[in-house]
């Protein structure tokens, strides 16, 4: 399995995604999927910006994580999002528990508006696979 395991995880290494601007067609879809019902018309859902931060996790040069399990969300908005408004995503590792045959690992995550304001923030905390004899090859 390719990917970034528990030992290869450093502590307070920043990483930054490339910007997104978000779009109408962004939200349109979006309200379609989970079938919300439209705010005014430039707003942007809460969750959504936190849904593209995770898609643009996919857009560093690094490999991903090998997640064992999705363990915990805590979330703040702090501000709201419009359309036209270009976001990106700053996180760093803060905590590193190393178990048996994984470990945990708590990701602090920041959206930041074209303007460099925070508009949403919180944790993430992941199972982390260990390196096993075959993946130290």
């Amino acid at each position: 399995m390719t990917g970034s395991y528990f030992e290869d995880v450093p502590l307070e290494h920043v990483e930054e995604t490339p910007g997104l601007t978000i779009t109408s067609a962004h939200v349109a879809i979006y309200l379609g999927l989970t079938r919300e019902l439209a705010a005014d018309g430039g707003a942007v859902p809460d969750v959504l910006p936190l849904c593209f931060t995770t898609g643009l996790g996919w857009r560093v040069p690094k490999p991903p994580l090998v997640v064992l399990a999705f363990m915990g969300l805590d979330w703040q908005v702090l501000r709201s999002v419009r359309v036209g408004d270009t976001i990106m995503s700053r996180s760093r590792v803060v905590t590193k528990r190393p178990m048996r045959d994984a470990g945990v690992v708590v990701e602090e995550r920041e959206v930041v508006d074209q303007r460099g304001e925070v508009v949403q923030r919180g944790r993430f905390t992941y199972l982390v696979a260990k390196r096993t004899k075959e993946t130290r090859a």
